[in-house]
């Protein structure tokens, strides 16, 4: 007896972008591109620059939306001057901009699984934010840039911090969202290869940071399907007012990416159940071996 044939489900692709300040607007261009190709994803999470955008795909903000406020956003818009011996600044700005600005604001809400990567400055240990709570507050701890901003409280009574110290590339928080194929964005893949001197505090801060991390980034990027390395190593990680280039580099990386990607999420061909049509494959593969 025929059957008929069953269709296979494609893979749940996964989003892992990268932290790296300014050049974290690289992944709108990113995301530009997959969206244009109809290539799915059915979670996503971030680190740092990468939660905020990460936060507003799934929060449902339209990205021409994303995109305008990576081309206006600038640093007095995300922190203002603190006392408190923790760090110069607070970043409760940029909690407040994502209250304002985002669709909605929990993760209960969101229109596809979110995650936003934080460190326990007390452990060192990741904290991986998703699920329920507080949209706002998590990305605003994933950006705690330590040294510069002051550290944040979360419900627990842990000190959080950049995500970017223990998960640059948060691969693993977008697998344990249930992605099958993951594609991970690294804005820092060049490093400073083609930078010179941080023209700013925070510009050393966070080069200093990425020296650190470069171990690690690795060893995350061996656990993704697909790396996307937008070429922006020649844009210093302070200068938020280049988000033209940023966007385009991250689109051109992508695009370069999107067969690759593409051949990844394709579904497998429809296969027919029918032990007929076996038996029948099995005959004919002994009457060529005759």
């Amino acid at each position: 007896m025929w059957r008929k044939p069953v269709k296979k489900r494609r893979p749940r692709v996964g989003l892992a972008l990268s932290g790296g300040a300014a050049r974290g607007i690289a992944h709108v261009g990113v995301l530009k591109v997959l969206v244009a190709n109809d290539v799915p994803i059915d979670c996503i999470a971030g680190t740092s620059a990468g939660a905020i955008v990460a936060g507003a795909f799934a929060a449902g903000m339209p990205l021409d939306e994303i995109e305008e406020i990576g081309r206006r956003l600038r640093w007095r818009d995300v922190g203002r001057v603190a006392f408190s011996r923790l760090g110069i600044q607070s970043n409760e700005r940029l909690e407040q901009m994502i209250r304002q600005r985002f669709p909605v604001t929990r993760f209960e809400q969101l229109r596809i699984p979110f995650a936003a990567v934080a460190t326990d400055l007390q452990t060192g240990a990741p904290v991986v934010l998703r699920d329920e709570g507080d949209i706002a507050f998590a990305i605003r701890a994933s950006c705690t840039l330590p040294g510069w901003y002051v550290p944040v409280m979360d419900s627990q009574g842990r000190r959080l911090v950049d995500g970017g110290l223990v998960a640059n590339v948060p691969v693993a928080a977008t697998r344990d969202l249930g992605a099958e194929v993951v594609i991970a964005v690294d804005v820092n893949a060049e490093g400073a290869k083609f930078m010179g001197a941080p023209q700013s505090a925070i510009g050393v801060l966070v080069q200093a940071m990425l020296c650190v991390q470069r171990i690690a980034t690795a060893h995350q990027l061996a656990q993704a399907d697909v790396v996307i390395k937008p070429a922006v190593g020649h844009i210093r990680w302070d200068e938020m007012a280049r988000a033209d280039e940023l966007i385009e580099a991250g689109a051109q990386a992508t695009q370069q990416s999107l067969d690759e990607i593409q051949r990844l999420i394709a579904p497998p061909a429809e296969e027919s159940r029918s032990g007929l049509w076996r038996w029948f494959r099995s005959r004919e593969a002994e009457t060529a071996g005759d």
